[in-house]
């Protein structure tokens, strides 16, 4: 179970982020409040508003009754909008504390909290930090720590809480040292920088001073022009070729040491001996304060005091008697006043920095570059190091913990009402996070030798290992287990589809039907995967232990009817077909997996299922099968591909999209049959049906191209939203009621770095296929109709006769499982569905993938978002060639030229790990730093004879390094990588491209394959580092030097470990997302702010402070306090979405760029303009070294600098960058397209502030005459347009006639004034507003509402055309407005494209509004 010290509440804690700082107290403390739901049922919650928004809310595990009972039936949606989510707020109360040697002072707290957090806010506190060891005590009475506040007798609005010091123990001694070192590194970046404690880097307060709020520096007001320095550094002007690393880190002032002490350690001294313990004495320190004096500290059950020890002799006798201090802070402000002066400045700096950058995020982040930081003394830091410390809980050296048993226990605990649920998922969370900690800390304990083997009498390859209560086995091929599925290559891509099945079984979350907890790790080129173990597993023979599946890929099969009664709960989410296979005695074994998976009882009596590694079915593009042939969409482009393992299977988001592909294609062709007996009573013929089959053996063997004109939202596989795949061109008719459009918003999922759990985890059937699964065949009573939909099911691969219901064998094509005789067309089904989907990947997913990249609806920046977004169609990383072969092929591959170069830099960084993984398995632990950096230079540098520098040592002593060899893991030579040349590693480049991608790349240098891709060698840096953990050196590189090479090895810092492991999901917190989501939808922008500032509570109770979603989530409602115009508020949202991005996920991670521009739009709209500025500066920054400038993202960005710069009369700095963006768009969308229009109106408005009015003409010309091409000459815009050639004309013609009276009558001219128009920051705000998707229309009479609308929308559209092409009209949601408006008289209605409340950015869909009268 959980220690006492997580402190979970039974109760529902509101951790608001927006109090967070409560005057600047603590990160832990929270207000609360209750959750009461109209729907008496606890299910209800669970299980209805989850489809509040039309939307099974995919990437959440659903309560497990309305999974496991199949109820989640058609009705449930429409009862769920029905059902209203009541939030009633707790009142908090204020207390006043009193603690010795400080006035008293009130906190506000809330019932539902526990005293344990009012003892954080006080260990956090400026004046009451120094203090741990106390108890609160209320009239004399001590107050337990897990008591909740509204338990407690006597307790009310301002009752006195005193603080009273308790004597330590040991434990306690322990915990103050460590607080204190704590309070001493509070503002030290460099755990931040080696990656440990979950600390990690964020730079915002370094371009914002501070706070933004009222809180901080205040910052220039924007009417004082002349304070603010525009000029951005040269590097980050358009068409610098400059990419320099050291900006990425930029110095933070406040880093700079404030030493308090020279030295606090153990002391050598430790333990006292038994006459001493039993004086009081606990342990002793040894201090070097700032002045150089020498101390002994003696710790005591009464508190701190000087003794007369010195380095050699030992005296425990006190020096000083009135030096008794129950604090070390105090004690050391007696004797250094250095001591003193420095450590309360240093608190007062670290109470003034925003709590997000001091919280510890739920799993570590690693920084691929750093400075040079000084290693200094540390006792904590290295006790740690000794000792299996993994929770700050845990002080006592050898403490461990029954991992197993904690993770198991919180997946028991009762899940009936929401108080239960948040308590349970929270449980989860936290262990999950210190099991991935602590699995990732034994990973790389036993690559660098530092855990004995079990078996250590085997070659290295075999070892396995166990180590606080953790098993580590490596990814070699053990005993020939996967000879015949590829060896080791096999044995390497085992654990990742294994944890794929575990993250799916987890999901779908059945009572009763345990996993385990498993982590993969890759650390200096070998996989560790890490698990939990199951009780009594190792005192058995495997062969005992399993009571279903197999253990030898089929030879010998058992089953067990427990097994697969839970495992048939979880058939229907998961796809998974119950199917019989052979065992040795040619007996048919029922299974409802693959054979693979095992089940194990343990000694705790828990059923586990384990080998999780075929949960999906196989991909037959790379797995050729004797006579078998493919779908000839497949053959056509070169399928089946020989992969070097045969354990390839198809992803989790491939078939759910595949599903509902197959469900579309059900309903047609049942309405087209029922439709054609309707019209023809007295001719039912055959040729009915056959004409029909034809249509849907057709529809499902679409051709490339065709697919990717019709099924562009095929790809249900949007991390939240199971979207429906019907399309506006598919109307259905039996669909039309239960099909609605399931257009769901972004959510926080979305920012999940792993795997996208888009319907992911199966956790709950895609909403328009489980709800409507079985209910194809109710109102079908009559036999015609029973046909009907038996034809339909049969053309479809059903494995029903009666309903729609697709499940895949994914034992089919297994080398050794055999099938009993009366199955055979059972299989002959099985293996034209797998054919079928197969074909589906590549003729409707990579081409709907492509469409949505050609329409911006998908914008990748790196590798990682690339990846992210195939995978969200559901395509492996295997096809990038593929993917990039459809790209090169496309007519309009200019406008994809941004995801060709991605998509390259991806494969040939990919193809780079690879190799780097063997290469680094030959090397000694101390020739490290010396081969990462040659293999750097070789793949990087342009110095052509790039020669490693061998450690000195190693030369000499070759024969030891010999006879040495075969301890590292995997052997090999242990000097072999010194030979690798450049050229041999780019030959190794485009062979492995060509072996494992099928993709020609033709490059034989770095400098070719820049100068041909249009790559940079910065972010093929970046990647690289990222995708092999390496840390470099933060400095210019020179990388086209041919005299030298680039790297030595004094520029390899550190190599971290790349972890892989499951994401818990906070349910209902996203839930109430959804239902706010729906108010927001229906034009209720008030009740649903409030509801998600509910979810944010609930992810926050959850997660903690700190997690991806609740950084989405507080974006969201930035958006929403922007648009409802509580400016300030929407910068406090904002900021605190910057630093969790910069926290959580990185500092030049894509979305942490987007928040970033975010960002410095609220700070122009709360006149900031200095700060606006500087953040944009930022992001192109950061957008530059990611993926350079030519990318369609740098449009908006550059547009949001010109208008900033515009506004702020810096007209030429102004002009390079719209005119840079002018052309990014005039490439990327067309020079017809109506964003290039509005880009030419920026510049001609910029012209002609500057009086430039014949340039000013010739931009609005252009812009003009694609308005009246694209729109007409009646449409808004073009007479807009029209107008402004108009005014810029007479303004032309007013100079030119001036200027000819200066010639003609010299200095006695008489001049008329000429107007120039000074920017307005009312008018460049409007235009911000506008380019980055939100346009805000005043309505003052609400008849005139649809008229706007119409106009916006028609406007919308017509930017949807590509080169005169029209794009399809997006589907419209309509939005009530509330009449009640928070701004009075003057209602607001907004229209933008960007992520808010159901406008999905990704899918370009457009909301138009109504008002609610």
């Amino acid at each position: 179970m959980v220690s006492k010290t997580d402190n979970i509440p039974a109760s529902v804690p509101n951790c608001n982020t927006v109090d967070l700082a409560r005057d600047s107290e603590t990160a832990n403390s929270k207000e609360s409040s209750k959750i009461a739901l109209k729907d008496p049922c606890a299910r209800g919650h669970n299980g209805d508003t989850a489809v509040m928004n039309g939307d099974g809310g995919h990437d959440q595990a659903e309560d497990a009754d309305s999974k496991q009972d199949g109820s989640a039936d058609a009705e449930s949606g429409e009862d769920s909008n029905e059902q209203e989510v009541i939030v009633i707020q707790d009142t908090g109360f204020t207390v006043k504390i009193q603690a010795p040697g400080t006035e008293p002072f009130d906190l506000q707290v809330s019932p539902q909290e526990m005293v344990q957090e009012i003892h954080q806010v006080l260990m956090d506190r400026e004046d009451t930090c120094h203090r741990t060891c106390f108890s609160l005590q209320l009239d004399g009475n001590v107050l337990d720590n897990f008591a909740e506040l509204k338990s407690i007798e006597g307790l009310q609005e301002g009752s006195l809480l005193k603080v009273v010091e308790e004597p330590y123990t040991v434990r306690e001694a322990r915990i103050h040292v460590r607080h204190i070192r704590d309070l001493l590194k509070s503002l030290d970046p460099s755990d931040a920088y080696n990656g440990v404690d979950c600390n990690s880097l964020s730079f915002l307060s370094v371009f914002t001073d501070g706070d933004l709020g009222d809180t901080g520096k205040r910052k220039k007001k924007g009417n004082e022009l002349e304070q603010i320095d525009c000029t951005p550094p040269e590097h980050i002007l358009p068409g610098s070729k400059e990419r320099p690393l050291v900006p990425l880190q930029p110095q933070n002032k406040d880093w700079k040491p404030m030493q308090c002490l020279k030295v606090l350690t153990m002391s050598g001294w430790n333990p006292p001996p038994g006459n001493r313990k039993m004086h009081g004495d606990l342990m002793y320190l040894y201090i070097v304060t700032v002045e150089d004096r020498h101390v002994s500290i003696t710790a005591s059950t009464r508190g701190f005091y000087l003794n007369q020890s010195t380095t050699y002799t030992f005296n425990p006798k006190p020096a000083n008697h009135s030096f008794l201090s129950h604090s070390l802070v105090e004690l050391l402000s007696q004797i250094s006043p250095a001591f003193k002066k420095n450590f309360t400045a240093l608190q007062k700096k670290r109470v003034q920095r925003h709590p997000f950058e001091r919280i510890a995020t739920p799993f570590q982040v690693f920084s691929w570059t750093a400075p040079q930081i000084d290693h200094a003394m540390d006792c904590v830091r290295a006790e740690d190091a000794y000792t299996s410390r993994l929770g700050y809980e845990e002080h006592i050296p050898g403490q461990t913990r029954d991992w197993n048993e904690e993770l198991q226990t919180t997946r028991e605990l009762s899940r009936k009402n929401l108080p239960e649920r948040l308590l349970r998922e929270r449980a989860i969370f936290k262990v999950h996070s210190d099991f991935a900690a602590a699995a990732t800390r034994g990973a790389m304990a036993v690559i660098d030798g530092n855990v004995m083997a079990i078996n250590p009498g085997e070659e290295t390859r075999m070892q396995m290992f166990i180590w606080n209560n953790i098993f580590f086995s490596l990814g070699f091929d053990v005993r020939d287990h996967y000879r015949e599925l590829g060896g080791d290559a096999a044995a390497h891509a085992a654990p990742t589809n294994d944890l794929n099945g575990v993250r799916a079984y987890s999901a779908v979350d059945v009572e009763g039907l345990y996993t385990l907890g498993t982590v993969v790790v890759d650390y200096r080129g070998y996989r560790v995967t890490a698990q939990s173990i199951i009780p009594g597993i190792l005192e058995r023979e495997q062969e005992q232990s399993v009571i279903y599946g197999s253990i030898d890929f089929g030879k010998t099969v058992v089953s067990h009817p427990k097994y697969l009664e839970l495992l048939e709960k979880t058939s229907r989410p998961l796809k998974v077909q119950h199917h019989a296979v052979l065992n040795e005695n040619d007996a048919p074994v029922d299974l409802c997996s693959s054979v693979e998976c095992k089940g194990i009882i343990g000694n705790d009596g828990r059923h586990y299922i384990l080998d999780l590694l075929r949960t999906f079915p196989p991909d037959l593009n790379f797995l050729p099968v004797e006579g078998e042939e493919l779908a000839p969409e497949s053959q056509k482009l070169g399928f089946p591909r020989q992969h070097r393992h045969r354990l390839a299977c198809l992803r989790q988001e491939l078939i759910e999209a595949f599903v509902e592909h197959r469900y579309l294609l059900f309903m047609k062709m049942a309405a087209l049959q029922l439709m054609q007996q309707k019209a023809n009573k007295d001719n039912k013929t055959a040729a009915l049906q056959d004409t029909s089959a034809a249509d849907v053996q057709s529809e499902s063997k679409t051709q490339a191209p065709k697919a990717s004109e019709k099924v562009p939202e095929t790809t249900a596989a949007s991390p939240t939203s199971s979207e429906s795949t019907l399309t506006p061109e598919e109307p259905v008719e039996l669909n039309a009621t239960t099909a609605p459009d399931n257009s769901s918003p972004e959510a926080p999922a979305r920012q999940n770095a792993e795997i996208p759990t888009s319907n992911t985890n199966g956790t709950h059937e895609p909403s328009t296929v489980e709800r409507q699964n079985g209910e194809c065949d109710s109102p079908l009573e009559d036999p015609k109709s029973r046909e009907v939909v038996l034809n339909a099911c049969k053309a479809v691969g059903s494995i029903s006769n009666t309903s729609f219901d697709i499940r895949f064998n994914s034992d089919i094509f297994s080398p050794g499982v055999r099938f009993p005789d009366d199955s055979t067309e059972d299989i002959q089904k099985q293996k034209q569905l797998l054919k079928d989907a197969a074909a589906f990947l590549v003729s409707c997913q990579i081409p709907s993938f492509v469409k949505d990249c050609l329409d911006h609806s998908s914008l990748p920046m790196d590798g990682a978002t690339l990846t992210e977004a195939i995978h969200q169609h559901g395509i492996n990383v295997r096809y990038l060639g593929t993917v990039l072969e459809f790209v090169d092929n496309m007519p309009a591959k200019a406008q994809l030229e941004h995801i060709y170069r991605i998509g390259i830099s991806e494969l040939i960084t990919r193809c780079a790990k690879h190799i780097f993984k063997t290469y680094l398995q030959g090397v000694e632990l101390s020739a490290l730093s010396a081969a990462v950096s040659h293999f750097l230079n070789c793949f990087l540098s342009s110095f052509p004879d790039a020669v490693a520098h061998l450690p000195a040592d190693e030369l000499v002593s070759r024969r030891k390094s010999r006879k040495r060899r075969n301890r590292v893991p995997g052997g090999g030579d242990n000097t072999a990588w010194a030979s690798l040349t450049p050229s041999e590693l780019w030959k190794n480049i485009a062979s492995e491209a060509q072996n494992y991608y099928h993709f020609n790349l033709q490059c034989e240098s770095v400098d070719q394959t820049v100068e041909k891709y249009g790559l940079q060698k910065t972010t093929l840096l970046r990647e690289i580092s990222i995708k092999t953990g390496i840390q470099i050196l933060i400095k210019e590189y020179s990388f086209d030097s041919r005299h030298k090479p680039a790297f030595t090895e004094e520029d390899i810092l550190n190599i971290f470990p790349i972890v892989k492991h499951v994401n818990p999901k906070a349910s209902d917190a996203f839930h109430f997302f959804q239902s706010g989501q729906a108010k927001v939808q229906q034009g209720f922008l008030k009740e649903g702010c409030e509801l998600i500032n509910e979810a944010l509570n609930l992810f926050n109770n959850v997660y903690g402070a700190m997690h991806v979603e609740i950084c989405a989530c507080l974006r969201l409602l930035a958006r929403l306090n922007y648009i409802m115009g509580d400016h300030p508020e929407a910068l406090s949202n904002q900021q605190k979405a910057v630093l969790m991005s910069e926290r959580a996920l990185g500092i030049e991670h894509p979305n942490t760029i987007q928040e970033y521009m975010h960002l410095a739009l609220y700070c122009f709209a709360n006149g900031q303009l200095s700060t606006a500025l500087k953040l944009l500066y930022r992001a192109r920054y950061l957008m530059l070294v990611v993926c350079g400038e030519d990318h369609p993202e740098m449009a908006l960005l550059d547009s949001n600098i010109g208008l900033v710069l515009h506004g702020v009369m810096e007209y030429d700095l102004s002009l390079r960058f719209l005119e840079n963006a002018l052309a990014i768009h005039s490439k990327y969308h067309g020079p017809r397209s109506l964003k290039v229009a509005l880009s030419h109106h920026l510049v001609a408005r910029v012209y002609e502030s500057k009086a430039e009015f014949r340039s000013a003409l010739q931009h609005e010309k252009e812009g003009y005459t694609i308005y009246k091409n694209q729109v007409g000459e009646a449409h808004e815009k073009t007479k807009e347009s029209s107008e402004y050639l108009k005014y810029l004309t007479q303004q032309a013609v007013a100079l030119q006639r001036t200027m000819n009276e200066i010639y003609k009558n010299g200095s006695n001219a008489s001049i008329m004034p000429l107007k120039f128009t000074a920017p307005n920051m009312a008018s460049v705000l409007e235009q911000l507003n506008i380019i980055n998707g939100i346009i805000f229309i005043p309505l003052r009479c609400f008849c005139t509402v649809g008229a706007v609308v119409a106009q916006r929308l028609r406007l919308w559209v017509t930017d949807q055309k590509v080169g005169g092409s029209s794009a399809a009209l997006p589907r419209c949601h309509c939005w009530a407005l509330d009449p009640i408006c928070s701004r009075g008289a003057v209602s607001w209605l907004t229209l933008h494209s960007d992520p808010l409340a159901g406008i999905c950015e990704k899918k370009k869909e457009f909301h138009c509004i109504y008002a609610n009268v």
